[in-house]
């Protein structure tokens, strides 16, 4: 696995180089796997792959504060990127982790790994729902995946020093809760972890390995999806 360090000064680029990642892993075969450490650089409204842009976000809130609203290739309901909030994307083969071609064990795979690696900070956490992490009962990491024919985009969030109070200005609440939101507002729903974004990151590599980081990345193809797909309206207000 290969270790990507890396964050774009264009947020829609970043959503760009995850599909990126994943389709050049498809091209290397069972040794094109990837972790991509990032974070936004600023406040970002991040739409499922099938969200409806009218239900799930506050648009004339994001227009009002020149908040980006994308849309990313994967499923899953909208979230509020920024700083404060850890992202890590990983790229992982099915014929080296048979056990990915099944959903529900790719969601528990991923997590249960991620919450493995935090228990050194003292840190734990529990499944909750398909594909959160929940720390004291909130929500402190969502996730949501991408399948292609021989490798798997997981990708998600880490809560750490996030102004919560953004969700709720730019979120409407989702349409899907699962039953442990308990019917709770954001404000009272999530909730960010008690450490620092240098612990977050030794602890994500500590859980994944990876041999190498490389410098490296798909430029052209990132540009590619960039200009035919991730900032365009046609696809990131297409619902």
């Amino acid at each position: 696995m290969q270790l990507l360090d890396r964050t774009l000064d264009d947020p829609s680029a970043n959503l760009a180089l995850d599909e990126a990642l994943l389709e050049e892993a498809e091209q290397q075969g069972p040794e094109g796997e990837f972790l991509r450490l990032w974070e936004f650089q600023q406040p970002v409204v991040v739409l499922g792959r099938s969200s409806r842009l009218t239900e799930e976000a506050h648009l004339a809130a994001c227009q009002q504060d020149q908040v980006a609203v994308l849309r990313r290739c994967s499923g899953g309901a909208s979230i509020v990127g920024g700083p404060g909030c850890f992202m890590y994307s990983l790229v992982l083969s099915y014929e080296r982790r048979p056990q990915l071609a099944m959903i529900d064990q790719a969601h528990q795979f991923v997590l249960g790994r991620v919450a493995q690696s935090l228990k050194s900070l003292d840190i734990e956490l529990a499944l909750a729902g398909i594909s959160d992490l929940a720390w004291n009962n909130k929500k402190c990491s969502g996730n949501s995946l991408r399948c292609k024919r021989t490798h798997l985009l997981y990708h998600g969030t880490l809560l750490y020093d996030f102004p919560l109070p953004l969700v709720s200005r730019y979120l409407a609440s989702p349409p899907r809760q699962p039953d442990y939101r308990e019917g709770r507002d954001h404000d009272g729903f999530l909730t960010n972890l008690p450490i620092s974004r240098e612990e977050l990151r030794e602890a994500i590599c500590n859980a994944w390995k990876p041999i190498d980081q490389q410098e490296s990345w798909p430029q052209e193809q990132t540009e590619k999806l960039l200009q035919e797909k991730y900032s365009q309206d046609a696809w990131n207000h297409r619902f």
